[in-house]
């Protein structure tokens, strides 16, 4: 053993997971691993199981999954760094959210007992499962008629992404799944139950996706309203303690010391969503400062000292980021998918030859053509809702669109407007949060789009915000081992141990003047899409999505 103590963060992803070692008195990483998902998403097929076809919206992970990447990541994390395992002194964990687990009560997950092994509702319904979108709709028409206070707290929507809806769901289409249940958990509070042997639920996490504001749930007597029989849910199936960001789970169990390789007793922080636990990791946690986590989703959190009610929020919560500030969450849930799906499914063969002979990748290409075009040469505005809207609108119904298609319209043009469209979602969100007085005075952005410079110059201008970025090649990561520090007792609170361990460059980009003149005039062609689809005044993509949703139905 050394003097130096080391923190282990362990980030659990959309399609891996990945464990960082940092050292506690300068979150400087010496050791990484990243672990990629065997059996990925499961958003077509029950491939853990029977191979039954899923029905539409649905997103599904195996839980075996995240145990592999404990098993693998973190040991090699280790050994990477060079360190004794002994001078590790605390873990944090943070997760994709809400992804959803049913178990027992020893935390085994139901889809991995034999009786309920081929029903798609036992499996991990991953924060992109948008299965359960009636059910959203119907909580909230519920809410609103019985004027539901806390149903501000969220903008008034709910996004059928959070755990309420999903566990409806089950409810009403597993009945068998949902009585056999004893807990329904959000994947971060699975973690450390699995590594201490202490079910508790993280506030953030609770106040974000399980809807806990003001020391409750919902009540009863709502969920009763919105479905006979449900009223009871939380009392019978989330009984546990909630605990704040930095608070210290347990200690690490015999059985999860032996699989991660670290010694006994060493403290487990309270878990935290991944994208909010990138507040911390980039030290963004003064007010004014809008965390954008940015990879295949984009998620937004910003700390105000004052509660406002914002429409079309995620979130609001107490303590959501950091301690002694409201945490307001938004986000798109599809930004780099969104870019990744053109790639796959969009491209000419001629762009692939021409990243052959440039020893280059179709992506550096198309990025190449696109940054050589003038601003509105292309003449598109497309429309980022290619999951859904998360946030101003909440409607997973909603699906992307291009406006002004040719027969001259090229590769690199379409991708530009697709890269456009979520600057300009991103815009809306911060837009709707000044305009209902919450101030963002900058953007602290980390994640895998960082890598496209001419992206951020793009969100720069249109936003009209200065951007600081995380220099930390995993943040969220990072940032867990920040909230692990504390609940090891290395710092007394996240602020200060953000500011010790996090590494940023502050305005890396800032604003071009005249390119952001131009991208107004295409914003208001934006908003115009936006609003036509997007609020009632044309329903054609959610018919069309249930007229879909029939056909694939008849032909399974």
């Amino acid at each position: 053993m050394t003097e130096t103590k080391y923190l282990v963060g362990i980030d659990f992803g959309t399609l891996s997971g990945r464990a960082v070692v940092v050292r506690a008195d300068t979150g400087a990483m010496v050791g990484t691993a990243v672990v990629d998902y065997p059996y990925g998403v499961m958003d077509e097929r029950l491939t853990s199981a029977d191979n039954q076809v899923l029905p539409p919206e649905f997103a599904l992970q195996n839980p075996a999954d995240y145990i592999l990447v404990l098993r693998q990541a973190v040991p090699e994390a280790i050994k990477d760094a060079g360190i004794d395992p002994y001078d590790v002194v605390g873990i944090g964990v943070d997760c994709t959210s809400a992804t959803v687990l049913a178990t027992d009560k020893h935390a085994v997950p139901l889809c991995q007992k034999p009786q309920f092994v081929n029903n798609p509702h036992a499996w991990v319904k991953l924060w992109k499962h948008h299965g359960a979108q009636d059910q959203a709709d119907r909580l909230v028409a519920a809410a609103k008629e019985r004027g539901e206070e806390w149903l501000s707290r969220y903008g008034g929507v709910m996004s059928s992404e959070l755990t309420l809806p999903k566990v409806l769901e089950t409810f009403e289409k597993a009945r068998e799944v949902y009585d056999a249940a004893d807990y329904f958990v959000n994947l971060l509070d699975w973690l450390t139950w699995k590594l201490t042997g202490r079910l508790t639920f993280a506030a953030g996490d609770s106040g974000y996706k399980r809807n806990y504001q003001d020391g409750s749930y919902p009540s009863p007597e709502y969920l009763e309203a919105v479905s006979p029989g449900f009223g009871t849910m939380f009392q019978d199936k989330m009984d546990a303690p909630i605990l704040p960001l930095g608070a210290k789970v347990g200690g690490l169990t015999s059985t999860a010391a032996a699989l991660l390789g670290l010694p006994e007793g060493i403290a487990v922080a309270s878990g935290n969503i991944d994208a909010h636990v990138v507040v911390a990791g980039a030290n963004a946690v003064n007010p004014g400062q809008l965390t954008a986590i940015m990879g295949t989703s984009n998620c937004y959190v910003v700390n105000s000292p004052e509660l406002h009610e914002v429409p079309g929020t995620f979130g609001v919560v107490w303590g959501g980021g950091v301690d002694g500030a409201w945490g307001y969450e938004s986000g798109q849930t599809a930004v780099g998918d969104i870019f990744a799906w053109f790639l796959d499914n969009c491209v000419p063969s001629k762009y692939e030859k021409m990243a052959e002979t440039a020893g280059k990748t179709v992506h550096e290409i198309l990025e190449e053509l696109a940054a050589k075009q003038t601003i509105g040469a292309h003449g598109l505005i497309a429309l980022d809702w290619h999951n859904g809207n998360r946030s101003i609108l909440a409607d997973s119904r909603l699906s992307g669109a291009i406006l002004g298609l040719t027969l001259t319209t090229k590769a690199e043009d379409i991708y530009r407007a697709l890269l456009e469209s979520t600057c300009f979602g991103a815009r809306v969100i911060i837009e709707n949060l000044e305009k209902h007085g919450v101030a963002v005075d900058e953007i602290v952005a980390a994640g895998g789009l960082l890598k496209n410079q001419m992206y951020m110059q793009m969100l720069a201008d249109i936003t009209r915000k200065p951007i600081t970025i995380s220099l930390a090649p995993q943040t969220g990561a990072l940032g867990a081992a920040v909230f692990a520090a504390v609940a090891a007792g290395i710092y007394p609170t996240a602020k200060e141990a953000a500011a010790a361990m996090a590494q940023v460059q502050h305005h890396a980009y800032t604003p071009n003047l005249e390119a952001a003149r131009l991208y107004d005039v295409l914003f208001g062609f934006y908003q115009e899409l936006h609003d036509h689809f997007g609020r009632g005044e044309s329903e054609i993509m959610p018919r069309l999505k249930a007229f879909q949703a029939q056909q694939k139905a008849g032909n399974s």
